[in-house]
């Protein structure tokens, strides 16, 4: 990598949709996994 390459960073929205995007999938995964044990208690 070559000290005149631009500089390999995201901008701050891309960002915070990236964020937002992980947040969404890990609560999506933890009401799938609490969905499985509340069907399989049934």
């Amino acid at each position: 990598m070559l000290w005149s390459d631009p500089e390999n960073e995201p901008p701050q929205d891309l960002r915070d949709t990236q964020d937002m995007l992980r947040r969404l999938g890990l609560l999506m995964a933890l009401a799938m996994t609490l969905a499985m044990i509340v069907i399989g208690l049934r």
